[in-house]
């Protein structure tokens, strides 16, 4: 089984969740920059939630199933197509051999997962199939994904099989057929233009000045055109340091708020460094990653305090809600 990349889009990659436990050795975790997205798609095809999918940003690629493939799209809506009929994202849809899968418009948000049955024939390269592509590992041959390039698959799962031949069973004449069912707005992550993005005060938060701080909790700050994969490099009011002050490098994470000598936030993302030796005036929220992964340079975003109890909170809560689409799932069977 494979699948054939006739145009490849602006940036497209193999992404699973990550290399993690491998930061103290220098190794950067990279992974999907919105990993629930990721995640769903994995489930809803049948597979491990941990399986390596595409991820798909702005603008998305033209592909050929060589064979009947069962697969799901969740994340931004970027207008998937097959055959040129629009299709839905969130739910499985069973796809014939020949078919053609392609994009159009970013409609909201910026980056879509593409998830197989089976998942990619991918090599585990330090525990992940995901690509890092500023030390080229990972993924397919360590880099994003060109025209011409064919990906094979791996045999599904009984799970996948049950579900690809109870969608078969329906699609009769047509090249495709999608489930009459998908995953519930209350799962979703609330997507949208210009978010407000939950933070916990950061380690040298009280390092900046009074006015400095209130900034940040009142004013928009702009995603700029050089953001990229490591970090969203914010345009707003300069933040500044009640007096200078040194810090030595320490550990990082996703969603950790930096800010440089010249006051211009950067939120570390998926491909972050292990250490950092900015002043660290937040950190947000884990479950408010996958909206912040969503935003398109040019949109802005403004920071909400919240408790570390929470985000906590916050995070079971969505975990709750996956725990139960699985067992949905599995009844769906």
């Amino acid at each position: 089984m494979s699948l054939q990349v006739i145009r490849r889009g602006m940036l497209t990659t193999i992404q699973d969740l990550g290399r993690f436990g491998l930061q103290r050795h220098g190794v950067v975790v990279s992974g999907a920059m919105d990993s629930f997205a990721l995640r769903i798609a994995n489930l809803l095809v049948g597979n491990e939630e941990t399986e390596g999918a595409i991820e798909i940003t702005m603008i998305g690629p033209k592909l050929l199933f060589e064979k009947d493939s069962l697969i799901a799209i969740c994340g931004g809506n970027l207008s998937p197509y097959i055959d040129g009929q629009r299709i839905p994202e969130w739910r499985p849809v069973f796809i014939k051999k020949g078919c053609v899968l392609s994009f159009g418009a970013a409609k909201l948000g910026c980056r879509s997962y593409l998830a197989v049955a089976g998942g990619f024939d991918i090599p585990v390269i330090l525990e992940s199939r995901s690509t890092y592509l500023r030390a080229g590992i990972g993924g397919f041959l360590g880099r994003s994904l060109k025209d011409g390039d064919v990906l094979h698959m791996r045999p599904p799962s009984d799970q996948s099989l049950r579900r690809t031949l109870l969608l078969s069973n329906k699609v009769g004449s047509n090249r495709f057929t999608v489930s009459n069912w998908s995953v519930g707005n209350d799962v979703i992550p609330n997507y949208q233009h210009n978010p407000v993005i939950n933070v916990i005060k950061g380690g040298q938060y009280d390092w900046f000045t009074k006015d400095s701080k209130e900034q940040f909790f009142t004013s928009k700050f702009q995603v700029t055109p050089q953001s990229d994969r490591m970090g969203y490099r914010l345009s707003g009011p300069k933040l500044q340091l009640s007096e200078p002050q040194e810090l030595i490098s320490e550990a990082v994470t996703a969603g950790t708020v930096q800010v440089p000598a010249e006051g211009n936030p950067i939120v570390l993302l998926a491909d972050r460094q292990t250490t950092g030796g900015y002043p660290k005036i937040a950190q947000v929220a884990t479950v408010d990653l996958p909206v912040l992964a969503q935003v398109k340079p040019g949109e802005k975003i403004c920071f909400r305090e919240i408790s570390l109890e929470k985000a906590q909170k916050l995070l079971r809560m969505r975990e709750q809600k996956i725990q139960l689409l699985k067992q949905g799932l599995s009844l769906k069977e």
